[in-house]
């Protein structure tokens, strides 16, 4: 059983993160339930890496001066497994917004899907969903977006490493994604409906690994909470 002091000096925790969570309410979580357990009036937790609310999957969380570590562990490869169904598209890439535009899919072969992760290998230049957290002027970018303001989101340099579809089942494509900081996979998704000049959106995304962590390692929020007592 840890002990208050190896919290403080620092513990690397692999958490699952359950569905509609997002990752600040799993910190917020965990931090209460250390507190509360060793009767602290503070300590620090933070998390390597945030996972949208409709994600789920592996969340690495520092404690106390592990937190120090954070930039490090968010700067390593990470990898996904995803469904994007194709023919549709949505204003946030998932399934946070309705489907806004419908395309033909009856052009799309087995072939065709498989050939198109291609285009996406190595270096691409990617632009960021509107509905997402990262800031321009002072604002997220999820706030231009709900205000139904326009907003100019520049393009940002990722790298995909690998790109494998797992399995077709008419027009839902089950992938995995091997990538770098910084990817967003609803937006992978969204322009590789593009490239089969059709559409494409996200219905499901699970963080697998963040470098050598592996979800498979990872505990549930329930299950940190009873290692505590």
């Amino acid at each position: 059983m840890k002990t208050v002091q190896d919290f403080l000096d620092g513990e690397v925790l692999l958490v699952d993160k359950p569905l509609e969570w997002t990752s600040f309410q799993v910190v917020n979580k965990i931090r209460w339930n250390i507190r509360q357990a060793f009767n602290l009036k503070k300590i620090k937790v933070g998390h390597a890496g945030t996972l949208d609310p409709l994600a789920t999957g592996l969340l690495v969380i520092c404690t106390g001066k592990m937190t120090k570590q954070i930039d490090t562990f968010q700067g390593q490869i990470k990898t996904y497994t995803g469904t994007l169904v194709l023919g549709s598209t949505t204003p946030s890439y998932d399934l946070e917004t309705a489907i806004d535009q419908t395309f033909p899919t009856t052009h799309i072969t087995a072939d065709l899907i498989h050939n198109a992760t291609s285009k996406f290998i190595g270096e691409i230049d990617q632009f960021p969903p509107i509905f997402s957290a990262l800031k321009k002027q002072g604002k997220r970018l999820y706030e231009f977006a709900r205000a139904g303001e326009e907003v100019k989101i520049d393009s940002r340099k990722v790298t995909i490493n690998e790109f494998k579809i797992l399995a077709i089942k008419s027009t839902e494509v089950d992938f995995s994604v091997t990538c770098s900081k910084g990817t967003y996979i609803r937006s992978l998704a969204h322009d590789f409906g593009k490239a089969l000049e059709s559409g494409a959106h996200l219905t499901a995304l699970r963080r697998t690994k963040i470098g050598d962590f592996n979800v498979e390692e990872a505990v549930s929020i329930d299950e940190f909470i009873s290692s505590l007592e």
